[in-house]
């Protein structure tokens, strides 16, 4: 159990310390200029992430449902 509750704590502080890092480090506007060498850039980009968590969210909750509903 503390294995477990290990891991959950050890993913928390990583995603937590590269949403730190991203929003203290990086521009919220990448532009192409900014791309540039040596240019600051984010770790994470934040748009994908948010999108395939809610897609990920989304079919666990419809899975879940299906498998309730029998």
């Amino acid at each position: 159990m503390r294995l477990l509750l290990g891991i959950i704590i050890g993913v928390l502080l990583t995603i937590g310390g590269a949403y730190v890092y991203d929003s203290q480090h990086a521009g919220t506007d990448v532009t192409a200029s900014a791309q540039a060498v040596g240019a600051e850039r984010p770790l994470v980009n934040w748009d994908v992430a948010s999108v395939k968590w809610h897609e990920l969210t989304g079919r666990a909750r419809t899975e879940w449902h299906r498998l309730a509903a029998r």
